[in-house]
């Protein structure tokens, strides 16, 4: 609703049913009182519209928050010595930070910070003193997932899709780094051997991360192409010259690469993490089903391919 319109109109109206403003002085007091309500209308449809836009982030905000730990607890893959792969859990959280700014990104990702913590209470009985549970809550916790602020540096990228893979890699490449700090200092005697304990924990958190990292950049191009995040409301990507069942061939085509990334990287990288050290053993290799993973990855390109064939077809034939 216009507000300021609905103010301007009915400001019209009285002052056709008082006449002419001429500059004596009760047309003066007139005028004042028409200078009055004016402001008055101004003010109270920009405040209504305030809240609303308020509102409007904190609904989606929490959503997505909600999204986030879901996607959190549905894993895909959790390796033998800790660690876990999930479908793109930091995604949603890296998108409100991309719409709405750093600050607003740093209180979401503090608010799902503390979530985290709470499904991963278990992991302060590991702590050695009270100052070492501490560094594991700042350290794998608040600043691991407060990382997803950072998605607000990449607003004013032209094409959308490459600021939020840009975003998904920064915000994983700064947790990842959370997480080595934490695993050389911390860690460093418990799960991860005292001697060479930065490059053990480099190595051991790749385990997990650069799987991670990958499903999160794929997952963000394939978003960032199918959605605008810089509007008001998050609305499809949509192209008028573009027929709807072409954008639904762009989406399977999406959807399939995606799918196939996902379930590639599920079978190869637990295989790269000791299950009984949890050290990265290149030789876990031997374990990996590669005629499978060559199944997966033929019957992605020939769908995609199918499904890339038909959108140029319709669009084609639209023209």
């Amino acid at each position: 609703m216009n507000f300021r319109g609905a103010g301007v109109s009915r400001l019209r109206s009285e002052i056709i049913l008082s006449g002419t403003l001429e500059p004596d002085t009760g047309n003066a007091v007139v005028g004042n009182q028409v200078a009055v309500r004016q402001h008055g209308y101004f003010f109270f449809g920009w405040w209504i519209m305030k809240e609303i836009k308020f509102s409007q982030k904190l609904t989606e905000s929490a959503l997505l928050i909600t999204f986030s730990t879901i996607l959190s607890v549905l894993k895909i893959a959790e390796l033998p010595y800790g660690g876990s792969i999930t479908f793109a859990s930091m995604l949603p959280l890296t998108i409100v930070a991309y719409r709405y700014g750093f600050p607003w990104g740093l209180l979401t990702g503090f608010v799902y910070s503390l979530i985290q913590l709470l499904l991963g209470l278990n992991t302060l009985s590991y702590a050695t003193s009270f100052v070492a549970a501490i560094a594991i809550i700042v350290l794998d916790y608040l600043f691991a997932f407060m990382t997803t602020s950072l998605g607000a540096m990449f607003r004013k990228v032209k094409t959308e899709s490459t600021a939020v893979a840009l975003a998904a890699f920064t915000v994983c490449l700064s947790r990842y780094i959370f997480h080595v700090i934490s695993g050389c200092t911390v860690w460093a005697g418990l799960s991860i051997p005292t001697n060479d304990a930065l490059i053990y924990s480099l190595v051991y958190n790749a385990t997990y991360m650069v799987p991670e990292t990958i499903v999160t950049v794929v997952a963000a191009i394939y978003i960032g192409s199918m959605f605008d995040f810089r509007k008001t409301t998050i609305k499809p990507a949509l192209n008028e010259k573009i027929p709807v069942s072409a954008r639904v061939m762009s989406f399977l085509t999406g959807f399939v690469i995606l799918a196939a990334v996902a379930t590639i990287v599920v079978l190869v990288f637990p295989h790269f993490q000791n299950a009984e050290t949890g050290a990265f053993d290149i030789s876990g290799i031997r374990f990996v089903n590669f005629p499978l993973i060559i199944v997966i990855a033929i019957s992605a390109v020939v769908l995609s391919a199918v499904f890339l064939f038909i959108r140029m077809y319709i669009v084609r034939k639209a023209k």
